[in-house]
């Protein structure tokens, strides 16, 4: 049975999941999950910790017991089209892992119960909208990387031989020529980079001064303008998908109005 057959069912299956996907559920949930992105916050506190430690961890155990009725919701309302969505997949594996025993050695999945915070990328649609573009975007991404790779790896091993001697922190290996050239294009710090070594040889800023250009405000924008474009092609598709509804209402229409017509005769 598909989703839409069960929304338009009459049962308990039916009427649940209308509850699941109707907005005054839908902002309760949205609001539960601020809520307890607010207290994982202060639960970093420790004065917050000592002073109301006991109410918070309350009232995150009761928010996660309401998050796990909600995932049994779904589950009982969609059963195997459920698992079948991967948001719904994400939605259950963080429940889960927020379930899983925080002491000894899984301490450190307690950690991982902020990832319910995430649970409104899957809730909100225009937060899910942008996720689901980037990762449509991935594969004309990949050619991008390997251009970036290329310039990095040609322009560390020009750095290296050009500065090595002079800056040898910097430019003394491939490695820290990489890691050097990798702050330089998110411009952290680049001054105090490129000023030595113009200092050292007047003519470097004719190696820099390309590199910064094409790294920062060439290729970063690339990657850019491929998301934007994976974002506006999702927009764009979402209207054809809808026009064979449109179609199926205007033809219902049109044969009312021949019913409506044949009476009046």
């Amino acid at each position: 049975m598909s989703e839409a057959q069960i929304i338009n069912g009459t049962g308990l299956r039916a009427r649940s999941s209308r509850l699941a996907q109707s907005s005054p559920f839908q902002r309760l949930v949205i609001g539960l999950i601020l809520i307890n992105a607010v207290t994982l916050g202060l639960e970093t506190s420790d004065r917050v910790m000592g002073a109301i430690g006991g109410f918070l961890h309350i009232v995150d155990m009761v928010l996660l017991l309401v998050f796990t009725a909600e995932l049994a919701l779904r589950i009982f309302a969609f059963r195997g089209g459920f698992f079948r969505d991967p948001w719904s997949i994400f939605d259950f594996a963080v429940i889960v892992i927020a379930w899983m025993p925080a002491s000894g050695a899984l301490s450190v999945l307690r950690a991982l119960r902020v990832l319910r915070v995430l649970r409104l990328i899957s809730i909100v649609p225009s937060l899910r909208n942008v996720v689901e573009a980037m990762l449509a975007a991935l594969p004309g991404m990949g050619s991008i990387m390997l251009l970036m790779g290329l310039v990095f790896y040609v322009s560390a091993v020009m750095a290296t031989k050009l500065f090595g001697a002079e800056m040898e922190e910097q430019f003394g290996t491939l490695g820290a020529s990489l890691f050097t050239l990798f702050q330089l294009m998110t411009l952290d710090d680049w001054a105090n980079i490129v000023k030595p070594a113009t200092e050292a040889q007047p003519l470097a800023l004719l190696f820099f001064m390309p590199f910064i250009i094409i790294s920062t405000f060439v290729v970063l924008n690339l990657f850019i303008g491929v998301i934007v474009e994976s974002i506006q092609s999702l927009r764009d598709e979402k209207p054809g998908a809808e026009k064979p509804d449109i179609a199926a209402v205007l033809a219902e229409v049109r044969a009312l109005r021949a019913e409506v017509a044949a009476l009046k005769r």
